[in-house]
This record gives structure tokens, sequence and C-alpha cells, in this order.
């Protein structure tokens, strides 16, 4: 086996004490300190076994409901819309933001719903923030359609990313970081007035998963979950893709009680192929409680088929957690395409 590295940005700053980096054995990231390399043999099983759910699901057409947000997106008011599945829009003072854009169905990826907007009216995006590269976070035609329409934009993404970005958009700039790393936003190139208190800092943080989009590129684009926090201390958290782990407790001992998480609470059946790459409903409310999150913005839920529970279950276990009164913080589920005024949130 190749020895083991810890690589990093070295042009960022690294937040947590004495972390020296994400540990790589060959071509590799690891998931922590450990390779996690998904088994072909675990996807034959799950598609020679019988799902105990086939017929309910089945009978489950539910989707999720679908508003225009149109007049949103051609405003300047703060606000935040989810475009379905991880994908999000976030404003914060007219600085405009795009979460894990996936706005097209593609092979084995359909859309169950359409899109709030039509793809043509996302323009005006800042800054293009992708978690990770998986195809349902990270979709080509999405990422070609954003940067013809945004010269402008910036990408902000974990180490590995420039090359993939680069091969669908060669003229994005794309800037990489590690956990526990901080960005570099030039924010005079944005024209920002108050260069003395820019509008936020983003992070880049740990999410328990993995990489993969062809044959031979298993772990060679790192992963993970991002954290903006404003002046005046506020903190919206996205989780990207992850499984139960101890970053977040980690995440927040190095930020105390976050104030909104968009967390992702589908994909989880079967639980021997699914338990190390999602969380279900009841360990996203674990997960949050860890954080510690004053709100909770659920979301990888509705938009496409990847597993085998149906398509309500999701977000009715999280509403029953929340209405058992095992919820930390107050539950969101916004209609695909709403607008939330997490500004005016308590």
């Amino acid at each position: 086996m190749a020895a083991a590295r810890y690589v990093r940005n070295e042009q960022l700053s690294t937040i947590k004490p004495n972390y020296p980096g994400n540990k790589m054995i060959g071509s590799e990231y690891c998931n922590g300190e450990e390779l996690y390399e998904p088994s072909f043999s675990t996807v034959i099983r799950w598609q020679l076994s019988e799902n105990p759910q086939k017929e309910e699901k089945k009978a489950d057409t539910w989707v999720p409901e679908v508003v225009d947000c149109t007049a949103f997106l051609q405003s300047q008011e703060d606000g935040l819309v989810w475009l379905g599945h991880a994908s999000f829009l976030l404003r914060i003072e007219a600085t405009t933001l795009l979460f894990d854009p996936v706005l097209f169905s593609s092979l084995g990826l359909r859309r169950r719903h359409p899109l709030p907007c039509r793809p043509e009216d996302l323009t005006n995006i800042d800054f293009l923030l992708i978690s990770h590269g998986h195809r349902d976070h990270l979709d080509e035609q999405s990422v070609k359609l954003l940067a013809r329409q945004n010269p402008q934009m910036r990408v902000f993404g974990p180490l590995g990313m420039s090359k993939l970005v680069r091969g669908m958009a060669r003229q994005l700039p794309v800037q990489e970081a590690g956990w526990w790393q901080q960005f570099t936003i030039d924010w005079e190139y944005m024209g920002w007035e108050n260069l003395g208190q820019p509008p936020f800092e983003l992070f880049y943080l740990p999410a328990s998963h993995w990489h993969r989009r062809g044959l031979f590129d298993l772990n060679t684009v790192l992963w993970g979950s991002f954290l903006i926090r404003t002046p005046d201390g506020r903190t919206i958290y996205f989780a990207g893709d992850t499984s139960m782990a101890d970053h977040f407790e980690q995440i927040e001992k190095q930020f105390g009680p976050l104030d909104i998480a968009l967390f992702p609470i589908g994909a989880y059946k079967p639980a021997f192929m699914m338990h190390m790459s999602h969380t279900n409903p009841h360990e996203a409310a674990k997960a949050v409680n860890i954080l510690r999150a004053g709100h909770v913005v659920p979301m990888h839920y509705g938009t496409f088929d990847l597993s085998d529970e149906p398509a309500s279950e999701p977000l009715r276990e999280l509403q029953m957690v929340a209405n058992g009164q095992m919820l930390r913080g107050e539950l969101h589920a916004p209609a695909v395409g709403e607008v939330l005024r997490w500004q005016d949130w308590e």
C-alpha cells in the first residue's frame, strides 16, 4: 500500500489548531483517517435483494410542491430558495450563492418535479459552491449553462475539484480547499464597497462520504460541507452528502451553536448500502441536535429516485421527530421555489 500523506491548500488558512490536512493514500482521499472504498458487490447485493417496501414505494407518488421563484431571482432581496434535492440559492446582502446545482434530468437521474424557474433565469450568480463530485450534486450540463450565463461567477469546492469543473467549463476560476480551511474571497473584485466588513466568511468543513464519477476516479476528489458566517456571527451550514460521524461534534466545538443547517434526510435504504453515504431522518435529527442548530431546512429528498424508501417517508419521519419535541431547532420544510426569509429568523 502507498504511504499516507496529508494535503491541503497551502495558500489558505487552516482554522482548526494542529490539523495536518486531509489524509491521502496513493491517489485517494481518506474519509477522515480511514480509506473508504464502496464495493460493487454491495451494489449487486442491493439490485438482487427484494425491497420490503416495494409496493408502498410504488404507490407513493408524493412530490414536493413547486412554486415559481422567478420574481425573487430578479430581485436583490436576501433569502434562501430550495431548487430541489441539494440545490439551494442563497442571497446575502446582494451576493448570490448557488449550492450543488443539478438543474436537469440526466441518465439515471430523472427529476420527479420541475425546476421552480427557467434555467435561463439563473443569472447574476456570484459564487458556485460544490460540496463534492457525485452526479446528483455536480451536473455537467448545469455547470456549462451557469458558466455561460454568469461570466463573473467564481467556484469554491474541495481539493481535486478544479480539474473536474474545468473539464466542463474551462473558463471558470476554481478555488479548492481542504477540511477546516477558510476560502479567500476577492471582495474588491466583487465590487463590495465596505471592504472593512465583507458580508460573510466561507469555510470548507468535513463530511463522511466518498467520491466517484467513473470507473477509475475513486476518491480522487475530496468531499465536504460548507459554513458561512456573517459579521454579526450568524452561521449557515450546508452539510452536503454525509453519513453519521464525529465531525458534527467537531464543527459545533469550533463554531458553537449553528443558526441554520441545510441537512440531507433522504436516500438511506437499504441501510447496508447507504449507511456510509447518507443520514436517515433520525440520524439527521441527531446530527443537527449535536450541532445545536436553531433552524433546520431538510434537503436531498423528493427530487430523484435514488433508493428504496418511499418518496414521502424522509420528510414524514423528520416531521414526526419534530412533532415529538425531539428536534432542538425549528423545522422549515419549504416548497421547491419557496423563498425563506432566513435573515428574519430569530
